[in-house]
């Protein structure tokens, strides 16, 4: 979307709708045509689903809310609804489950799509809260393509021979700006309640003072997290929450998920491929807690979520918050490293042309950055479409993440949207930038 308006003309909104559930749909069947009938049907992490559990899941809330709540049609499988049902069964049990085989699941996800774009066609995106400016197709697309990076997460889980390939970002000479940035105190607009596909979480919109603070300039890299590990930042209790403490000693984390020493030398797994770990890209596959533990080993800390949201939307010479760093035009490949475009984030310093009015960069795209705050509703939050999607994850066991990764597709990301996980989380594609209050010299 180019503009966070709702009376944009109807065959505009159509043609948005239509182009990013396309867009979706190409993503999922790449995710699921690159790989064989059992790696489609394995369980490949108990954190993860089967591949076709996304795939069916996928047709099901589709229809569920695409048919049924905004078309009025009758289900078409209702004896498949609760086996794609995320709140009745943990992933864990979901390979138990009697799931419909690739095949049929590829089936039943093209014939409820069909039906959608028929529905699509003749709609008018109006008369009711979920369809005003088509936003019941919105929260479709943006459903589909998080599972899709839900699904490029089961691909780096998977064991076995490469499967995906991408083009690398195009190499970046070394960042030679400042490290960091400040971020002048006062108050400014966070969330939105114009962004006509936002979620409920991000809204609405309201006031948040934020006192002066500096941030880096760019993510964290493996060449800075590097330092860390070498100091002997996971054996120096000093640095970590208790929590965080109890957590890498019980489970023997010494470096970065996929990260291994071998000759003397730091390698990862990356999608197959093992690699020497790249110094200049931002560290990638970190919990919460290694992230802080970092940051407090450097003498800093995490970013606050309200101040993560002003460092990137916040625009001190126009007074307003934009909706993306750059400005409110929707993301283009220089902005930011998007939509599975490559399968890496991009060195740090990159896309000068995404970074905000103040200077910080990649601040959409590469990688999920962990921020201190507890995942929580703004003031006057209302959920819908439906509670689950928020409501029942408010509290202090999530940490919340913002910015998005390469794996994220530009529609389910925006300078407002907001993802949560628990802090123990490190196969996500989880990292992190650091900041300090401006009165510590």
């Amino acid at each position: 979307m180019t503009a966070p308006e709702t009376d944009i003309d109807i065959e505009t909104l159509r043609d948005r709708a239509l182009t990013s559930l396309t867009a979706a749909r190409d993503r999922t069947t790449l995710l699921t045509s690159c790989v064989e009938g059992p790696d489609l049907t394995a369980q490949h992490s108990p954190l993860m689903s089967p591949l076709v559990w996304d795939l069916a899941h996928i047709g099901n809330q589709e229809e569920l809310w695409l048919l049924r709540n905004v078309g009025g049609r009758e289900p078409m499988r209702p004896e498949i609804d609760s086996l794609y049902d995320a709140f009745e069964h943990p992933r864990s049990e979901r390979p138990t489950l009697p799931l419909l085989p690739p095949e049929e699941a590829r089936r039943y996800a093209a014939e409820v799509r069909g039906r959608a774009l028929d529905l699509l066609e003749g709609s008018a995106f109006s008369g009711t809260r979920l369809t005003e400016a088509g936003f019941a197709f919105g929260m479709i697309a943006q459903h589909e393509q998080q599972h899709d990076e839900t699904m490029l997460i089961t691909h780096q889980l998977r064991r076995g021979p490469q499967a995906l390939t991408a083009p690398d970002p195009d190499p970046a000479p070394p960042f030679t700006g400042p490290a960091e940035v400040l971020v002048p105190g006062g108050p400014f607009t966070m969330g939105t309640s114009t962004e006509p596909w936002a979620l409920d979480n991000e809204r609405p919109a309201h006031r948040r003072e934020v006192a002066s603070f500096w941030i880096d300039t760019t993510p964290v890299t493996n060449g800075r997290y590097l330092a860390f590990i070498e100091d002997g930042g996971y054996e120096d209790e000093r640095w970590w929450t208790p929590e965080g403490w109890t957590h890498v000693r019980e489970h023997s984390i010494v470096a970065p998920h996929f990260w291994r020493r071998e000759g003397g030398q730091w390698l990862r797994r990356r999608f197959g491929i093992t690699e020497a770990v790249p110094p200049e890209e931002p560290v990638l596959h970190v919990s919460w807690y290694e992230a802080d533990a970092f940051a407090r080993w450097a003498g800093r800390r995490l970013p606050t979520e309200a101040e993560w949201e002003k460092a990137a939307r916040h625009d001190p010479g126009e007074n307003r918050s934009r909706r993306y760093p750059w400005g409110d035009a929707d993301p283009a490949p220089a902005h930011a490293n998007l939509g599975q475009r490559h399968l890496r984030p991009a060195p740090a310093g990159s896309y000068p042309q995404g970074e905000s009015p103040l200077g910080v960069r990649q601040l959409i795209g590469d990688v999920w950055e962990w921020t201190s705050s507890d995942f929580l509703p703004y003031p006057g939050f209302s959920a819908f479409p439906y509670k689950e999607y928020s409501d029942v994850f408010f509290g202090p066991e999530y940490k919340v993440l913002r910015g998005g990764s390469f794996a994220v597709d530009q529609v389910a990301c925006r300078g407002t949207f907001r993802n949560w996980d628990y802090p123990i989380r490190r196969q996500i594609f989880s990292g992190f930038r650091t900041a300090r209050s401006a009165e510590t010299a």
